[in-house]
């Protein structure tokens, strides 16, 4: 891997309360920064937790000291209001390269996850990492592409991420199948639309296509000296989850374009379930805003 240079400088941690922000902040002192790096750690709570503020200034300690220890230069904001918005307008004054949050390694989510870390994922403008627990390394990294600008663009930013060494980076690209279908005629009969020959030609092409694709793509991230290369035909959210068990995967990286203009696989409710489902974490890049 060559020398990259460092983007994170200034980054945003939505603290949510919980442990889940101890592997959130594991994880980015695992990643290379430089003595520039500033953290803002934000946690915001509801008016139904008002009562409960010196609760809050706990956790806000523990994140405070967690940071201190990783040698961070910080601050710290408490702010009452809507998760999802706060998150979202503090980010637009701060103009982060990474917004940080925290969640469970399962496809349920506590703290800030959910509904605010889907609505966030696909309302923000800028780099979303969701971190799930327990983080022990980042050295397996999967980068899913489908095709459109935009997972050149991912592909981009990931050349220039900073990551330690070594890691090993596996590009993959799932095709959806083309199946038989079977319209009916007004006279009640059920006729295919392509034959089972069709079908498979029609496959065997958009595996060709994909092949194409993610060696090209892949040829561009001169940041990794060793890239593998899958391109299977299934499911999309099934196969990529199953390769991330199989795999054990640190990272899954992803394109959004976000404020919900989305088109290709990966921008709409594909990006949503592998955000929601993925047992590792999730790396969301914006471009095209």
């Amino acid at each position: 891997m060559t020398d990259k240079t460092n983007p994170l400088r200034n980054i945003l941690l939505a603290d949510d309360g919980t442990e889940n922000m101890v592997s959130a902040i594991k994880f980015l002192a695992d990643l290379p920064h430089g003595d520039d790096c500033s953290v803002t750690a934000i946690r915001i709570f509801t008016p139904t937790e008002g009562s409960e503020y010196s609760r809050i200034e706990e956790e806000m300690n523990i994140t405070r000291n967690f940071l201190k220890s990783r040698h961070f230069h910080f601050s710290t904001e408490a702010i009452l209001g809507d998760p999802v918005k706060e998150i979202i307008h503090r980010a637009e004054a701060l103009h982060p390269d990474l917004v940080v949050l925290g969640g469970k390694a399962t496809g349920k989510f506590g703290g800030l996850l959910g509904n605010v870390a889907t609505e966030v994922t696909h309302a923000g403008k800028w780099p979303l990492l969701i971190v799930k627990k327990p983080f022990q390394h980042l050295r397996k990294v999967l980068l899913a592409v489908d095709g459109s600008e935009y997972s050149q663009h991912t592909a981009d930013f990931l050349n220039t991420f900073p990551l330690n060494e070594p890691c090993c980076l596996t590009v993959t690209h799932i095709v959806q199948p083309v199946q038989v279908t079977y319209p009916i005629e007004p006279a009640g009969m059920a006729l295919a639309a392509i034959t089972p020959a069709e079908e498979e030609r029609i496959n065997n092409e958009n595996l060709a296509i994909g092949r194409e694709m993610v060696n090209k793509l892949s040829g561009k991230l001169t940041s990794f000296s060793e890239i593998d290369q899958v391109v299977a035909l299934g499911d999309i959210v099934e196969e990529i989850l199953a390769l991330l068990k199989k795999g054990e995967y640190d990272l899954l990286v992803i394109g959004s374009r976000g404020h919900g203009n989305l088109s290709g696989w990966l921008l709409g409710s594909i990006s949503r379930s592998l955000v929601q489902s993925a047992p590792s974490s999730i790396l969301v890049f914006r471009s095209g805003i």
